[in-house]
């Protein structure tokens, strides 16, 4: 179940709430008002579970109900992809803009540095996670890395939960693929320890340069999933192609309900 905003003062609450979108319930907010109101949890330790959702996951929560959960538990359901921005528009919901997860990464981790806040950092190969760990305390010199672990340990979970749990880390980043962060996260949340997590995908191969991100102008006309397709083309062009073309089917379908 979707939670409440109960706990937030009126005084500042974010200027808009949710909406419910071809079965996914949505946070509307702006990147300014995702980052007050994880700040404002934060310093008051209250556990935030955190996810962004695109076409891609919209699709797979219509088949997967594990999935479906695991995102609905969450305390703050962004809007990543473009196409669900656009999705959303069109069919007549006010979302004001994308929040990027991997923009939202560096925000927190902005954040951590000058809150003094621990992090940890699990997922990627062991290679790629330790240049994440490398490069971002440079990058971050006031970041706090409680640790660091990679996403090859499936056969020990319980393990990795209590290295995280020990850790002091107040904040973990994910970067798992779907739905495996989603579940892990929902599943062990109350083991963590921590205050917030949230996934970060693929993330931690950027920053490691294993991969690259669109260019910004890219982002700015909502073409970064061509930026990647073109990166990845084998794995990525089925997964564009079945996803939207099932997304925009619902979509059209959806705003002629509204019409009549």
């Amino acid at each position: 179940m979707f939670r409440s905003l109960a706990t937030y003062p009126k005084s500042s609450t974010p200027s808009k709430d949710s909406v419910d979108m071809l079965g996914t319930h949505l946070h509307t907010w702006t990147m300014a008002e995702t980052i007050e109101f994880i700040k404002y949890r934060l310093d008051r330790h209250l556990f935030t579970q955190h996810v962004v959702v695109n076409v891609a996951k919209i699709v797979s929560m219509w088949s997967d109900q594990s999935l479906k959960q695991s995102v609905e538990a969450c305390d703050i359901i962004n809007i990543d992809g473009a196409g669900v921005v656009l999705g959303g528009r069109f069919l007549g919901y006010n979302i004001p803009e994308r929040v990027a997860g991997i923009d939202l990464f560096f925000q927190m981790l902005q954040l951590s540095g000058t809150q003094g806040y621990p992090v940890y950092f699990l997922g990627a190969t062991e290679d790629v996670v330790n240049k994440v760990a490398e490069q971002l305390s440079t990058d971050y010199p006031q970041l706090n890395v409680a640790g660091f672990h990679h996403g090859y340990f499936w056969g020990d979970e319980e393990a990795v939960v209590k290295k995280i749990r020990e850790s002091g880390a107040r904040l973990l980043f994910v970067a798992v693929t779907s739905p495996k962060k989603e579940n892990f996260i929902n599943k062990w949340k109350q083991q963590l320890g921590v205050d917030f997590v949230m996934g970060v995908g693929g993330t931690f191969d950027i920053v490691a340069g294993k991969t690259k991100r669109a260019p910004p102008w890219m982002q700015k006309i909502a073409m970064e999933w061509l930026y990647r397709l073109l990166q990845e083309p084998r794995r990525m062009w089925k997964r564009y192609l079945l996803t939207n073309t099932k997304f925009v089917t619902v979509l059209l379908k959806e705003r002629l309900l509204h019409w009549h």
